[in-house]
């Protein structure tokens, strides 16, 4: 188990690196000159060549591809063309937690409501319960989020009127600013966890060794918890990790439409302005948190599954 674990954090490496590569050399072949589009009206051949030196872009690219990686090795991902050289790595602390935050408590809701609701419907095959909870999911898994989000403000505009309580659509700082915005991050996945457990459960219940269970007098709930869950659930593993990684960094439409100081709404911001390295940082670091979900995905994989650690 070592062994296989040890070549895939290798494999993921090099996946890292590749990333970093394309990433930087998108960014170098981009249209347009960022150093002109820093300065603005004020075209100075003297302090547009003081600013090419600070940010090194007066060297060989491959010099500054090199100077790059023993940045990010160092947690250094440059300075910002928008924020007046304002470290990178400031701006993305900022908008971390933002997303952390959010994208935990999405994850937390989908698994929380999806896995019980996949089980229930699985129980119930085949009945009106079964049919109105998937089609209950399958919309809200095939609703995208910039449609979503409309239609809660046309709700929220409705019950205003009404004069009714109604919750923030933009903002930060208050409780009551992570309900919409989590319940939309949460929708999608929500519906793709509930069907993928009950199609997990119904496979289960399918097996040899379920009808075993029940043939020796066990009792429903037992054959359930004991048998049927703990099996059901192993394909789980396999998404949650990447889930994690996009809900936490890569919700960008939820946090720019609900005004969201987090990653999402950083990396918009910055692709509008031609902030080159604000736009590798963020990209790289949602490359980087996929690599590592997936790498601790394998590793809970090999835990909870003795036939692979068998094999």
């Amino acid at each position: 188990m070592t062994r296989l674990l040890a070549q895939r954090a290798l494999s993921l490496v090099f996946v890292l690196l590749a990333l970093t590569f394309v990433t930087f050399g998108v960014s170098s072949l981009a249209p347009g000159d960022p150093i002109l589009n820093l300065m603005g009206a004020r075209q100075d051949p003297v302090r547009y060549a003081a600013l090419k030196h600070v940010y090194g872009l007066d060297r060989p690219w491959l010099a500054q591809y090199a100077d790059y990686l023993a940045g990010l090795l160092r947690g250094d991902l440059g300075l910002s063309y928008k924020y007046a050289e304002r470290p990178v790595a400031d701006l993305i602390g900022t908008g971390l937690p933002v997303s952390l935050l959010v994208g935990g408590l999405a994850l937390a809701v989908s698994v929380a409501v999806g896995v019980p609701v996949g089980v229930y419907a699985a129980l119930k095959q085949n009945t009106w319960v079964d049919t109105a909870l998937m089609a209950l999911m399958l919309t809200l898994y095939s609703i995208p989020s910039f449609v979503l989000i409309p239609l809660i403000w046309i709700g929220v505009l409705a019950l205003y009127r009404a004069g009714l309580p109604t919750l923030p659509v933009a903002g930060w700082g208050r409780p009551e600013h992570l309900v919409l915005p989590v319940l939309v991050l949460s929708a999608g996945n929500l519906g793709y966890l509930a069907r993928l457990t009950r199609g997990s459960v119904l496979d289960v219940l399918r097996l040899d060794y379920v009808r075993t269970a029940r043939a020796k007098g066990l009792t429903e709930s037992r054959v359930l918890w004991r048998h049927v869950l703990r099996n059901a659930l192993l394909p789980l593993i396999t998404v949650l990790g990447p889930a994690a990684a996009f809900l936490v960094t890569g919700a960008f439409v939820v946090e720019n439409l609900f005004a969201l100081p987090g990653l999402g709404f950083l990396a918009v911001q910055s692709i509008g302005q031609r902030d080159y390295p604000v736009i590798q940082a963020t990209t790289i670091l949602l490359g980087a948190a996929v690599v590592a979900m997936n790498l601790l995905a394998d590793l809970a994989y090999l835990v909870a599954d003795p036939r692979v650690r068998a094999e």
